[in-house]
């Protein structure tokens, strides 16, 4: 039976900058529509959490009965580890996504019916990534998910649900953390090609192959700060993000210099710490400016 930590660690606290840098930014292009509204935001931010955390649990659990994390490298896998029972497990994937439907709902409830349609495809694509019969993340589509859901969408929902409109400034922040949450992604997939390669979980990765996924991860942690001198025609504060340069610069170390498995664990670190200090950087100066 596994312990509270051991659950704490299943539920990967590492990914969590995935959710707390979007509801940042969305808040930011808020505020420089002198629209933030703090309640909102703190709900958007509860959201989010709830939502990754289910994901992972959900990813745990359907990987884990279909055996492909038997071999994992990364980080602790409940199932696959025979420390908790699928059924446990799934459950814990329910309870989050239905924590975040709850605080969605009053979201929904407080600004359009609509959203209603955009929390759905939510929480479709929270499962349906690693589960069903033909998941989409094991067919490649994983980082166009993550860009969607943990990029346009989140940035963009934080947006509206508080100044109820959005504006180019609020996209092209959301695009920026789009690509740090894809490059989380395609560095841990990229880990992960020798195993997913064997198990048939054809991701995105696997398809182009270690070289052309270690080129796309630079490619995706240069996107952000090309944001950043678009955003100065908003404000010229826009610059501070550019601070978070050092960290991205660090997160990519690894992946360009051809680590495998566990040598690449610190580019996930470095990668979920440099988006969450962009976000951060990016948001106070949309506030300001």
């Amino acid at each position: 039976m596994a312990s509270a930590a051991q659950w704490l660690e299943g539920a990967r606290p590492r990914t969590l900058p995935n959710a707390i840098a979007p509801v940042l930014v969305g808040t930011g292009a808020a505020a420089s529509l002198d629209a933030a509204v703090w309640w909102k935001a703190l709900l958007s931010l509860l959201v989010s959490l709830a939502l990754i955390i289910g994901v992972n649990f959900a990813n745990d659990y359907s990987d884990g009965i279909r055996g492909t994390d038997d071999e994992r490298v990364g980080p602790l896998r409940l199932v696959g580890s025979g420390l908790a029972s699928p059924a446990a497990v799934r459950g814990a994937a329910f309870a989050c996504l239905g924590v975040g439907a709850i605080f969605g709902l009053i979201l929904v409830f407080t600004t359009a019916w609509w959203l209603l349609l955009i929390g759905a495809a939510c929480l479709a694509g929270a499962w349906f990534y690693t589960g069903g019969s033909k998941p989409y993340g094991y067919s490649g589509f994983g980082e166009i998910a993550v860009f969607v859901f943990f990029g346009l969408i989140a940035v963009l929902g934080t947006e509206f649900v508080q100044a109820e409109r959005v504006e180019w400034a609020g996209l092209v922040g959301a695009v920026a953390v789009g690509a740090f949450s894809s490059a989380v992604l395609v560095t841990n997939n990229l880990r992960d090609i020798p195993t997913d390669s064997v198990t048939g979980k054809t991701t995105l990765a696997v398809k182009l192959g270690d070289t052309r996924t270690r080129t796309l991860h630079l490619v995706l942690m240069a996107v952000p700060f090309i944001a950043t001198l678009a955003l100065t025609v908003r404000t010229p504060w826009a610059l501070a993000g550019l601070l978070a340069i050092p960290l991205a610069v660090r997160s990519n170390a690894p992946v360009r210099g051809g680590e495998q498995g566990p040598g690449l664990i610190p580019s996930l670190r470095d990668t979920g710490l440099a988006m969450l200090a962009w976000s951060l950087l990016t948001a106070l100066a949309l506030s300001i400016g």
